[in-house]
């Protein structure tokens, strides 16, 4: 058992049967009243989100949930598929098990995959990945890094903010809990 004032984003726990994942914290403290815990919720199985409030002394059911080191192989269709790097078994995952985590995977990278009872619920990205700028608009003479950012598309798909000196073709870091432009790789 946890205190729901432990739980954090990403949090796994059971409740009423199911799994949950925290997506969303707030601790919210009134006046004269005791504090309460509002928690946006991603049911891991059943993909659909709530959104529910606890009194700050309630107990979540606390679960073991195991983290493997994984390499992404590759995907067809709907299933991606990930290699434990020590039994070298492959777990597919569809679409919306990843979620917004297909913006970052490339072919070969290294991830932590969570497992909970064998079966595969999530992963959990590195903090940077290096992608390349498929498409962006031109540079020109005299574009630096405090001049502003325009739009480029990575090579995932993803849509970036980078300075105006950055061109197609050319590596570059991203931030992948908040999608934004790191550095030059």
């Amino acid at each position: 058992m946890k205190e729901v004032t432990d739980a954090r984003k990403g949090t796994t726990f059971e409740m009423d049967g199911h799994l949950f994942s925290v997506i969303e914290y707030q601790h919210i403290k009134i006046g004269r009243g005791s504090a309460t815990v509002k928690l946006k919720l991603r049911n891991i199985r059943g993909k659909h989100t709530t959104e529910k409030t606890f009194q700050s002394g309630d107990r979540l059911n606390d679960v073991q949930v195991l983290q493997r080191s994984a390499q992404y192989l590759y995907n067809d269709d709907d299933f991606f598929y990930f290699m434990d790097q020590e039994t070298f078994d492959q777990t597919p995952m569809n679409r919306d098990q990843l979620g917004d985590a297909l913006n970052y995977l490339k072919e070969g990278m290294v991830i932590q995959l969570s497992t909970y009872e064998g079966d595969a619920i999530g992963l959990e990205l590195p903090i940077s990945v290096e992608l390349e700028i498929a498409e962006t608009g031109p540079s020109f003479k005299g574009d630096t890094a405090q001049g502003g950012t325009k739009p480029a598309v990575m090579e995932t798909g993803i849509t970036v903010q980078v300075p105006m000196f950055l061109n197609t073709g050319e590596m570059i870091k991203v931030d992948t809990r908040t999608g934004t432009y790191v550095e030059r790789a």
